[in-house]
């Protein structure tokens, strides 16, 4: 498809409201933006359309080449916002995440209009540190809460613009002037508006009041059990997907029509206060929404969600060779080139595809496209006016290549990928794609104004800092393992000791962003597991230790025997055995708790892939096993006998002090560092080399 057809499918879907098959979509475009190629291709144009709506998940499937679009889906139905009790005293709403998914996500929250018995809202502003407004726009993304705020108004880009490194002290951003709505409503908190969907393209929304005690808990209750197995289903059929806001609108759709329509909690209150089995999981350098307890599955290779099946024959080819970009990047890599003034062909083709990628095939073909698009823009092109645009372009295609060039290497480094900081590819994925992003945004003739520039040379810069910081990781990463001497083997190669089979676990404290990883004999008990996350997290530690920089005493706590749980994912079968074994006398769930002397390995060969770990009342330890790749399995060097050591390869955060119990605590800790500017605990603190030395203290079984 070419750029036009694109925008034109678009539209199609911006505006098209009952459900549509693939001929009409192929019409409207052939219509829009005509192109002589499409008619001698056959059915190329449809397969395209197909492949570009599924690969995006930008409709909702019905059947075979029939969809419904988002406008479709959510207009002109009902959801619930409840204003907090600020907002009530202080007379404003303001939309933020709130619309999600039935608001148009290419129109800005501030953009919304609002109408109360038929006539518009006025609109106010209101002024604070950013970090109040923060909240609001987090179910969009926390990561993305400072862009919403900042592209609220000029003042705020520029505010954010001036130093890319700190926020504001106050920003100002557009809100609802709700003050005689909420008098002549009688508004109380706990009320709610029950809102439709006047117009999703333009996103025009109606209020109207309904009382707290208005709808029933079993009412309510029903929409709870739709969004349950709306947001289950979203996760199980697309992942993490490409964003919070896919991801909720295809828990919508897969709640069916119950989670569609009122009465109904608010987004907010269902995610932040009712629900228990979803939580926001890191992702990367970004965040989704995923089951409560568990990881995000990691990758093992650099092609993921900006990979569809609409690719041209040029962009399959850089695909399969580990480049999967569009032809609007590499024609922005030869806008580079005019730039620079240098036109060489193979040094163009060798920043597309780095010389750590032996495809000479694909080298060739791409240099043959490269000549045309060279020639192609040589006539046109002008290197005064391209001055503004120029240095990003080359800083942004300089970044791109080196993330091409590391994901490469570390695929042949023959390193065990679990060795890898947590979401490696994850985040290379995530800073090339918005690198590739960019660069097709800069494919362009036309200079964009001076603020758009300020904003994409200040994301560029926090990407190449993303990226020098995730290098730098994997570079003690890839020291550690070759230190280790660690090798990966067939399962059915022999191997001298059983006590050799190494395991890796990724351990994270549940509600923090600390975690570890570690690697430990197949042939350790639970029992010895139980010491590790002890030593990982302190809490093996004299709580002395933690007395000082005016923190409250700690308790002192008594010692604590295992209290590990199977996750939902084990097999029947064994929560079974395991219940038969264990006996019944500890608490919890009797077919949830694994029996101290089963070994990792036994956990393995039974089907388990997560744990559970209690620690306190309110601490939990997530444990996720590791897997290598294919039937491999990772072998400790020989030891003389000796049961391999116990290692951690990785990991992140200082473990919280001893007298806080629980993720809630912790998060009130941090708040209060920040404001008090106290240094006595560094949460970033983490001595791999000092943890290691103790946990050869632990004798493997």
């Amino acid at each position: 498809m070419t750029t036009s057809q694109e925008d034109a499918l678009y539209e199609f879907l911006e505006n098209v409201t009952e459900p549509f098959t693939l001929d009409s979509a192929v019409s409207f475009i052939r219509m829009i933006a005509p192109h002589k190629s499409d008619f001698r291709k056959g059915n190329r144009l449809a397969a395209e359309i197909a492949a570009l709506i599924n690969s995006r998940n930008i409709a909702f499937k019905l059947g075979e080449n029939t969809w419904v679009s988002r406008r479709g889906c959510f207009e002109p139905l009902e959801f619930a916002i409840t204003p907090s009790r600020l907002e009530i005293q202080n007379g404003i709403l303001i939309p933020g995440h709130r619309c999600a998914p039935f608001a148009n996500p290419a129109v800005m929250p501030h953009e919304f209009r609002f109408y109360w018995k038929g006539k518009p809202v006025p609109a106010t502003t209101t002024e604070g540190p950013p970090e109040d407004f923060y909240p609001f726009y987090t179910i969009l993304g926390e990561e993305y809460a400072p862009q919403y705020v900042a592209r609220d108004n000029p003042e705020n880009e520029n505010a954010f613009n001036s130093d890319p490194y700190e926020d504001p002290p106050e920003v100002s951003i557009h809100t609802l002037d709700m003050r005689n709505v909420y008098r002549e409503s009688a508004f109380v908190p706990g009320d709610r508006f029950v809102v439709r969907t006047r117009d999703w393209k333009a996103g025009a929304f109606d209020l109207k009041k309904i009382d707290k005690d208005k709808w029933s808990q079993a009412e309510l209750y029903a929409w709870f059990e739709a969004a349950e197995m709306g947001f289950r289903d979203s996760f199980e059929q697309l992942g993490p997907g490409s964003s919070t806001d896919e991801q909720i609108a295809y828990a919508y759709w897969y709640g069916g029509k119950r989670m569609r329509e009122v009465p109904a909690y608010s987004l907010e209150e269902y995610l932040y206060e009712k629900t228990e089995t979803i939580e926001t999981a890191a992702y990367g350098i970004e965040t989704r929404f995923w089951f409560a307890g568990k990881e995000i599955p990691d990758r093992d290779t650099l092609e993921g969600a900006q990979t569809v099946s609409d690719r041209t024959y040029i962009e399959e080819l850089l695909c399969q060779a580990g480049v999967p970009v569009s032809e609007f990047v590499i024609q922005s890599y030869v806008r580079d080139a005019l730039f620079r003034n240098d036109t060489d062909i193979g040094r163009i083709v060798e920043r597309i595809v780095p010389r750590t990628i032996d495809r000479r095939m694909t080298k060739k073909i791409l240099a043959e496209y490269v000549r045309e698009v060279l020639e192609g823009f040589k006539a046109g092109y002008n290197v005064f006016t391209d001055k503004a645009m120029g240095p990003i372009r080359q800083r942004v295609g300089e970044l791109h290549t080196a993330v091409i060039d590391l994901s490469v290497r570390l695929l042949q480094s023959g390193a065990d990928s679990s060795w890898f900081p947590k979401h490696t590819f994850v985040v290379l994925s995530q800073i090339q794609s918005h690198a590739a992003m960019v660069m097709e945004d800069l494919d362009i003739d036309e200079l964009p104004d001076d603020s758009e520039l300020d904003t994409i040379d200040n994301s560029l810069d926090s990407m190449i800092e993303t990226y020098e910081e995730i290098k730098e990781r994997i570079d003690d990463a890839l020291d550690s393992f070759r230190r280790n001497n660690l090798s990966v083997v067939k399962k059915d190669s022999p191997v001298s000791s059983r006590q050799n089979i190494g395991e890796t676990l990724q351990i994270s404290l549940g509600g923090t962003d600390i975690w570890r990883r570690v690697v430990l004999p197949a042939s350790c008990k639970l029992s010895t597991l139980h010491r590790v996350i002890q030593m990982l997290f302190g809490w093996d530690k004299d709580p002395e230790e933690y007395g000082g920089g005016g923190n409250p005493a700690p308790r002192a706590r008594k010692p604590r025997p295992p209290n590990f749980a199977l996750c939902e994912a084990t097999p029947a079968q064994y929560r079974y055995s395991v219940a038969r074994s264990a006996g019944t006398n500890r608490r919890g769930p009797a077919d949830k708790a694994p029996y101290p002397g089963s070994s990792l390995e036994d956990m393995r060969g039974r089907g388990v892939n997560e744990l559970l770990y209690e620690y306190g009342n309110r601490w939990t330890v997530k444990i996720l096993f590791f897997s290598t790749n294919g039937d491999s399995i990772l072998v400790f060097p020989a030891g003389g006998g000796a049961a391999a050591p116990i290692r951690c390869v990785a990991g992140e955060g200082a473990p919280p002090p001893a007298s806080l119990d629980g993720p809630m605590g912790f998060r009130k800790f941090l708040a209060s560092l920040k404001k008090d500017g106290a240094e006595a605990y560094d949460p970033a603190a983490f001595d791999m080399a000092e943890l290691n030395r103790r946990l050869a203290e632990i004798s493997p079984d």
